[in-house]
């Protein structure tokens, strides 16, 4: 079936009686435990050709097998381009003075037809030296993750929703904060970190017709998708973050929740800049196992979202074994850099099981590196909700259901602490 027939079926099928459900029994979408079959993963510390990666001077030839495995399978290969400039729009003290407030626009000079990618920046505005950030795109644009008025509104498309704020597929002042309860800045900065966001739409809006149409544009290869382009967006934040005064691009912690998440596991792969990767409740083709065929499936995901992977990852929607690489490469590629999992034991699409599986099943490149895991991600009592892992693969099941919690951040503020050398500028 081709990719514009995909689209077809799957609108028509969320469009009709049941929607989503009728869509998700489509794809053969599994959410019962007893129903997992038995499966086997494609090995971590093997080279294609069957040899044995045994040394850390092995892991770098093994690592390139496998980011080529995923460039051609699942998420394509990043844009060559643009390069990018950078000019500040905005600058201000908030919160009564213990922050500073930034807005950077990020454009391809010579080509006024594209959209610009605009950063948000929070900073403790009384640190002695420069500090580190955590960094992440959001789904709703950077005036939904505080109420501020002085953000900038934005002007991108974004995806109709129930709440008021967008209109015809633009946002309205009904906007302002409608996703704050995702990004905790006030607490974040009152920890001494700053917290740097921007909208995923700017650089490839979330539809199938469109996601070409924003910054990363035509630049992106034909044989890659919309998670290629936002996490090459990631990147080229990163660069913008190197040459911010106050931030310590050392010690950037990359974090994504949900598609997000897939996003924020890739960039990380490719980007080795990033010093620590979070991934919050990402599922398929993020953190869980594709083999284990639980919650999401390869099939509702083409279906459902066909621009977000490689062309060619479409000829596994039911053939998942085929696959050359499964997840638990894919996080194994972090290392040896700090790597968090997080879950929510309501939220069985995303398959909390499969992501802490892949992230046991990923710890031997750390230990290949010469970076002990610990026996605490090894055992089972790791997916009790409350009990987390904070070893260099940090882990958490929180209660509830698919969200980015002020509980989860605080996991990621303490993991962050842990391993990035604390902060400075606490509030």
């Amino acid at each position: 079936m081709k990719v514009l027939e995909r689209v077809r079926a799957a609108r028509a099928l969320a469009a009709g009686p049941g929607g989503l459900r009728a869509l998700a029994e489509a794809a053969r979408v599994n959410v019962r435990e007893s129903r997992v079959r038995p499966y086997e993963l494609p090995p971590l510390l093997v080279s294609e050709a069957g040899a044995p990666v045994a040394t850390a001077a092995d892991w770098p030839a093994r690592r390139a097998e496998l980011l080529a495995a995923f460039r051609r399978d699942v998420y394509g290969v990043p844009p060559a381009g643009p390069r990018l400039a950078v000019e500040l729009e905005s600058e201000a003290r908030v919160f009564d003075g213990r922050a500073l407030r930034r807005e950077l626009r990020l454009f391809a000079p010579g080509h006024p037809e594209r959209p610009a990618l605009h950063l948000l920046l929070h900073r403790p505005a009384a640190a002695a030296a420069p500090v580190p950030a955590f960094l992440g795109l959001n789904f709703r644009g950077n005036h939904a993750i505080h109420p501020d008025p002085g953000i900038r509104l934005s002007t991108a498309w974004i995806e109709a929703d129930d709440e008021g704020g967008v209109v015809d597929h633009r946002a309205t002042e009904g906007a302002r904060g409608a996703r704050c309860s995702r990004w905790p800045v006030e607490a974040i900065v009152a920890r001494g970190y700053a917290l740097a966001t921007a909208y995923y739409g700017d650089l490839a809006p979330d539809h199938p017709a469109l996601w070409r149409s924003g910054l990363a544009g035509d630049d992106v290869p034909a044989g890659s998708g919309a998670i290629a382009a936002w996490a090459w967006g990631l990147s080229r934040l990163l660069d913008a973050l190197e040459a911010e005064p106050g931030i310590d691009a050392a010690r950037v912690a990359l974090v994504g929740h949900s598609r997000l998440g897939k996003a924020a596991l890739w960039a990380a792969a490719e980007d080795a800049r990033f010093a620590l990767a979070i991934s919050n409740a990402s599922g398929r083709m993020g953190a869980a196992l594709t083999r284990r065929r639980f919650g999401e499936s390869v099939a509702f995901l083409n279906l459902a979202f066909p621009h977000w992977m490689a062309p060619r990852f479409h000829d596994f929607s039911h053939d998942e074994d085929a696959l050359a690489v499964d997840q638990h490469q894919l996080l194994a590629l972090v290392a040896p850099r700090p790597l968090y999992v997080a879950s929510a034991e309501g939220d069985a699409w995303a398959d909390p099981r499969g992501s802490w599986l892949a992230a046991r099943a990923a710890a031997p490149a750390w230990r290949l590196l010469g970076v002990e895991t610990g026996d605490a991600l090894e055992a089972e009592a790791a997916l009790a909700a409350g009990r987390p892992v904070v070893g260099p693969i940090g882990h958490h099941l929180r209660r509830g259901g698919h969200d980015l919690a002020a509980e989860d951040w605080g996991r990621f503020l303490d993991f962050a602490d842990r391993h990035l050398g604390g902060a400075e500028g606490r509030a």
